[in-house]
């Protein structure tokens, strides 16, 4: 009597799907992530990138995936949604980087403020 053992990975492969876009789904975060990291530092360090540019395409990438983007199959679905959320990302690194900039800022502004009174008020 021979006996048959189902063996399961544990991953389940959508039919509609490739490789290309299985691929693209298991790395889809770390490469959104890397695509604002670089974003963040070409705003950051150059001119040509803007942070107003950087917001505008996040106004342009967001809504074409979520009206088109996310009805696709596969690889379109996976590469929009990609670039909707490395843009999403990167504004939010832009965010962060004016309000953490107007921060430092202010909190140099205060520490200024506490240097001179503390300069003004020693008299010996």
């Amino acid at each position: 009597m021979v006996r048959l053992i189902a063996v399961s990975t544990g991953y389940a492969i959508d039919h509609d799907s490739s490789r290309w876009g299985r691929w693209l789904r298991r790395r889809r975060l770390r490469t959104a992530l890397w695509i604002a990291v670089i974003e963040a530092i070409l705003a950051a360090f150059t001119h040509s990138i803007s942070q107003l540019t950087i917001i505008a395409l996040a106004a342009i990438v967001v809504p074409i995936y979520l009206i088109w983007g996310k009805n696709q199959r596969d690889t379109i679905r996976q590469v929009s949604w990609i670039a909707a959320a490395s843009q999403s990302f990167a504004v939010l690194a832009v965010l962060f980087a004016h309000f953490l900039g107007f921060f430092v800022l202010v909190l140099a502004g205060i520490f200024a403020a506490v240097a001179l009174f503390l300069i003004f008020s020693d008299r010996r």
